[in-house]
């Protein structure tokens, strides 16, 4: 019995995105700086080969997130990635929106 292998697919990430995930890298390649962490560190912590933590300190797209998360976790930062759409302004209103649609709905 042959196993198809799935071709490994590149995330399609827009410009304005790829940016946010630039920033992402910085911000873990200066918190590594700040802590005297390098790459060698990190990657005996987390297991992952120096290449992977180079990608994730430049904000590569290809990486998983699981990996940029066992970073963060390194560096004692799991709990930021935590918050993430934590407080979902946008969500809210629309969903106050609707509430308020069936209220009218239901006094007329």
């Amino acid at each position: 019995m042959t196993k198809k292998v799935a071709a490994k697919r590149s995330p399609v990430v827009f410009p304005k995105n790829r940016k946010i995930l630039e920033q992402l890298g910085e911000n873990i390649r200066l918190a590594c700086k700040r802590r005297a962490y390098t790459q060698t560190l990190i990657s005996e912590r987390t297991g992952l080969g120096r290449l992977t933590i180079r990608k994730i300190e430049q904000g590569d797209p290809t990486v998983s997130i699981g990996h940029y998360v066992a970073v963060l976790s390194v560096l004692g930062l799991v709990e930021d990635f935590a918050q993430v759409a934590n407080d979902d302004e946008l969500g809210r209103k629309l969903q106050d929106i609707k509430l308020l649609g069936e209220q009218k709905r239901h006094s007329q």
